[in-house]
Formats: structure tokens, C-alpha cells, sequence
């Protein structure tokens, strides 16, 4: 189907090209100007050439998809995608295909269109174009958790005589990549530098974005007030943005900040306007860190039922944000063996027809010919036996990625609330007693702040392996999300439960933590719920376990309480 009903001059109209790049020029720095040269061009089509008007329809289609209306958006690039003869329309309207599905959060379809996309790439020779294709496939790749292949992309930009705009842009890419890999520290000359670009390239969305990068790295040297002043001098800059994901960074940044000065009115003005900025939010990081400056805002000034519904919130999004990860990581791995396969489908079909043409000749040849025949099949039987066991081989381990935490080992909170809901099945089967523990590490984000995520995740993976020996063969362990674990005690009763979560607080308590070169104390709080007083349902089980384990934080850490017979909880007194 053609996409223009009227047919277009042959000719390029060169006031209309000039049009058209100013249009490219200010799409993302000046919407209004934007959509201002939108209007022009529509009024000046009938002076346009096919290349033209394809230029035109593609920047409609970014117009759609950057005021939110991702759905058209994607039809409307999708349209030239398939339709247009030209390699360069080709590549920008799938770079934004790749953009609007990761603005969407469809991972798979986006990676599908980048594999596409990306092999027109070496066929143009705009360097323009090219960085905007390799700006896509850095992005989605940041989204997905594939931050090496961000930084790869970002450099092959910045490699390629870029001009301010995309070494704004790529630098951007880097130091998301960067932060999310915990590299980000010592890059302080660097991100200060990117700011100075994004602004000097009329580029105010990527130049608060790192901003947000700038006033953590401020922050975390000390100058709580210098990351302030930064952020607060520009932050109604940052709202006119209207971009909800920039908007939230800086918000989140700001009230971690007051939280940690202390001012926690602030802080909560901060987090609540994250959670205004909408459905765009969801399961996203900014988010988590909201619900979790309310609850430690609401915990600081005594406030504890507001407390206790924000770490509820806390804990909901926090599952929310991980599983979403993992999602994330997983429909990678899926696209990437979707990719695979399909390459060694083609690979195999053009084995097949080599055969077959050895085998037309093989019928007029001898037997010379006819052991040659013999030994491509057996070539070909064999790679497909091969691909065979390489592809349950990927199965089993996409399996285990599914079931498993990916720092400690242990079981992910989906694998753990299922294995449990089977055992406490079997034990009502049976007549069997059950306890639940659930523990909670003791000011880890301390820990975090003061020594870095990479001593935390060690302390993680040291207390992982404590519990995990205290387990019995047909014991359920597994790790809930952040600092929290939990354990189902198949055939224990309250009181071995609690024997049970008492050494395990005593292991965890005896933890060395020198290897880190830091010295400091690891201690965790237990809440202890039993079958015989609350039933086999996994959930409301799991209910009783954390109010116990929130009431043992309450008084004091390390410490063990247990929800038992008695409607109150009570404390069982560590040893």
C-alpha cells in the first residue's frame, strides 16, 4: 500500500529541506518550535519529494511517541519500517520503534526491531544517523541491564566525530551505565564536563538528567547542601521538562538528600512527587525510593502506623522494581536465544541445501561421490544434535535464572513462595507442624552508605550462606528482596522455630567482616509465626512472621519474636 496518495514532485524542494532539519534540530531541546515546524511542513507537502514526505511522516511519528502517545507512534514509524525503499528512513524510523517499546516497556518487541535495525546500520553514511541508531540500541540495552553494551554503543558515538548533541547524548548513556554498575564514583571532573555540554548543545533534558548523577556523587562526598543548591537551582527547569522519568530521578535524588540531612518535610514533599508523576513510575526505582524515604521519614519522627503503611508500600514496590529487573534481564536472554536460533535455523536450511545439491551431483558421480554424501549428513545430524543439546542446555538455565537470586544463590521470593506453599500443603496433608521465620538484616543501608553496595552485597552473600547451613534437608530458604530472607521449617513446631532462628541470628551476629577491609557488626531481627496458630495459608503466615519481625525491630534489633498462640506478640529474649 502506498503511503502518500498523491504523488510527489521527483524533485527535493530545498526550502522544504530546510524545514525539515530544523525540525530535527530542536525536536527534543524546543517541542514548541517542534510542533510549530510540524505545522509548516504539513502546509508545504504538495512541494515535496517521496524522500521528503517520508522524512515528514517520521517526524510525526516521533511527535506522537515523545507526547505520549507511544501506540501511534509505533504504527506510524512501523509503517515506514516496512514500506519505505530508503536505508536511512528505515534505520530512524526503527530506531524510534526501538525508543517508543522501550518507553513502553516492551523489551521484547524493542529488542526484536534493534536486531533489525541494527543491520541496516553499516549501509548508511550519515554519521548523524548512525549515532541515533546506536543512541537506541545503547538505551534499550541500559533497560534491560545490559550496561556493557550501553557503554559500547555510547562509545562507538563518541568515536565518530559526534556533534555536541550526541556526545551530550552519549555521555548521558555512560554515566546511566556507569551508576548502575557502581562505577560512577571518581567521575566527577566527567560528569561535570557532560553537563557543560548538554547545556552548551541546548540539550536541558540530558543535562539534569546528569545532574541527578552529580548531585549523588555530591552528596556521597559530604556536601549534602552543594547537592541541594545544585539540583534546587535548576529544578523548575527540570519540571518544564515534563518528562515524568527525568522529573522523578531528580525528585528521588533530593529526598534521599533530606533524608539523610534530616529535614524529613522535605523529604517527603520530594518522595510524594514522584509518586505524581503517574502510571509512568510504575515498578521503577524512583518509586521504591519514595515509599522508602516515607517509611524511614515517618519512622524517624515516631509516627509507627504511618510507618508500617509505608514500608508495606516500601516492600510491595521494592518486589515490584526487582521482579521487574529480572523481567527485564530474562526477556533479553529470550530475544538474544530467539536470535540464535533463528540464525542457526538459516544456518542449518543453507546446510541443507549444499546437501541436496551434493546429492543431485552425488547422481552422477560414483561411489567417490556417494561417500561424500554420507559424511554431510552425518556433518548436519550432528550440528543439529548439537544445537539440540545447547538449546535445553539455555532452557535449564533460564530456568535456574527464573528460580534463583542472582547475588546469593539462594531462592528468588517467586521460587520460595512457591516451594512453600507446597511443603505447607504437604504438612496439612500430613498433620505436620511448620514454622516461618523471616528476618530482615539490622540498618543495612548503613552499611551501603558507609562502605558501598559491593561490601553490602558481600554481607548479603555471607549471611545467605550462614542460614543456608542452619537448613535442614526438607527446610525452604530463600531471599524476599533488598536485606530480607525467610525460612519455612518443615515439621517444626513454635518453640524449635525459634531455636532454629535464634542460631541463625547468633551466625549471623558472628559474621567476620574484615575480607571487606571494614570492620563492623552484622546483626538481623527474626519474626516467628507457627501452623499451629495461624494455619497452613502461605500468605497469612507470612503476614504474622513480618509483624513479629517488624515488633522485634521495634524494640531494639537483634532480637527474636514470635507470633504464637497468644493474640499479642511475644518476645523471645536474645541469647
Amino acid at each position: 500500500m502506498a503511503l502518500f496518495l498523491a504523488p510527489p514532485p521527483s524533485a527535493a524542494s530545498p526550502a522544504f529541506e530546510a524545514m525539515l532539519k530544523s525540525a530535527e534540530l530542536v525536536r527534543s531541546s524546543d517541542p514548541e518550535q517542534f510542533n510549530a515546524l510540524i505545522g509548516q511542513l504539513n502546509a508545504s507537502i504538495d512541494s515535496a519529494s517521496l524522500r521528503q514526505r517520508e522524512k515528514l511522516e517520521y517526524l510525526k511519528a516521533y511527535q506522537l511517541s515523545y507526547s505520549g502517545r507511544f501506540d501511534l507512534g509505533i504504527e506510524a514509524a512501523r509503517k515506514l519500517f516496512e514500506e519505505s525503499q530508503d536505508t536511512e528512513i528505515r534505520v530512524q524510523s526503527g530506531a524510534l520503534i526501538v525508543n517508543s517499546y522501550a518507553a513502553t516497556r516492551d523489551f521484547s518487541e524493542g529488542l526484536r526491531y534493534l536486531n533489525e535495525m541494527i543491520g541496516l546500520v553499516d549501509q548508511v553514511d550519515d554519521p548523524e544517523l548512525r549515532h541515533h541508531a546506536w543512541a537506541a540500541a545503547g538505551s534499550i540495552s541500559n533497560h534491560v541491564g545490559q550496561y556493557e553494551q550501553g557503554i559500547r554503543y555510547a562509545d562507538l558515538m563518541l568515536a565518530d566525530s559526534p556533534s555536541p548533541r550526541t556526545r551530550c547524548f552519549a555521555g548521558a548513556l555512560r554515566m546511566e551505565a556507569f551508576y548502575s554498575l557502581g562505577q560512577l564514583a571518581g567521575r566527577e571532573q566527567e560528569v561535570s564536563a557532560l553537563i557543560d555540554e548538554c547545556v552548551s548543545a541546548g540539550e536541558p533534558l540530558f543535562a539534569n538528567y546528569v545532574r541527578a548523577y552529580h548531585a549523588r556523587l555530591i552528596a556521597d562526598g559530604g556536601d549534602r547542601n552543594g547537592a541541594i543548591v545544585l539540583l534546587s537551582r535548576h529544578l523548575a527547569e527540570v519540571e518544564a521538562t515534563k518528562y515524568p522519568r527525568v522529573i522523578a530521578e531528580v525528585y528521588a535524588t533530593l529526598a534521599e538528600i533530606y533524608l539523610a540531612a534530616g529535614d524529613y518535610q522535605a523529604a517527603e514533599r520530594f518522595a510524594r512527587g514522584i509518586m505524581g508523576q503517574g502510571t509512568a513510575m510504575a515498578s521503577s526505582a524512583p518509586l521504591v525510593t519514595a515509599h522508602r524515604v516515607l517509611f524511614e521519614s515517618a519512622l524517624q519522627r515516631g509516627n509507627n502506623d504511618a510507618a508500617l503503611a509505608h514500608h508495606i508500600n516500601y516492600f510491595d514496590a521494592n518486589s515490584a522494581y526487582l521482579n521487574e529487573v529480572k523481567a527485564r534481564a530474562l526477556v533479553y536472554q529470550q530475544v538474544l536465544g530467539e536470535t540464535r536460533q533463528k540464525n542457526q535455523t538459516i544456518e542449518l536450511l543453507n546446510r541443507e541445501n549444499q546437501v541436496l545439491q551434493l546429492r543431485e551431483q552425488a547422481s552422477t558421480l560414483a561411489t567417490r561421490n556417494t561417500q561424500l554424501v554420507v559424511a554431510l549428513l552425518a556433518l548436519l545430524l550432528g550440528t543439529i544434535a548439537f544445537w539440540a543439546w545447547r538449546t535445553k542446555k539455555a532452557q535449564i538455565l533460564f530456568r535456574r535464572l527464573a528460580e534463583t537470586d542472582a547475588l546469593t544463590g539462594v531462592s528468588n521470593r517467586m521460587h520460595f513462595s512457591h516451594r512453600a506453599e507446597e511443603a505447607l500443603a504437604f504438612c496439612k496433608k500430613d498433620g505436620e507442624e511448620a514454622g516461618l521465620v523471616m528476618f530482615d538484616l539490622d540498618e543495612f543501608k548503613s552499611i551501603n552508605d558507609r562502605f558501598g553496595h559491593a561490601t553490602g552485597d558481600w554481607v548479603l552473600t555471607e549471611v545467605a550462606k550462614v542460614c543456608a547451613d542452619v537448613c535442614r534437608k526438607n527446610d525452604r530458604f530463600g531471599r524476599l528482596g533488598g536485606e530480607e530472607f525467610a525460612f519455612l521449617l518443615v515439621g517444626c513446631d513454635l518453640p524449635s522455630s525459634v531455636a532454629l532462628a535464634q542460631a541463625c541470628r547468633k551466625r549471623i551476629a558472628a559474621i567476620d567482616t574484615s575480607p571487606t577491609g571494614h570492620v563492623f557488626n552484622v546483626t538481623a531481627s527474626f519474626g516467628v509465626a507457627g501452623t499451629r496458630a495461624n494455619g497452613y495459608d502461605f500468605l497469612p503466615l507470612l503476614s504474622r512472621a513480618d509483624d513479629a519481625l517488624y515488633q522485634a525491630k521495634h524494640a531494639g534489633r537483634d532480637r527474636v519474636r514470635t507470633h504464637g498462640l497468644e493474640s499479642d506478640t511475644t518476645e523471645i529474649a536474645a541469647t
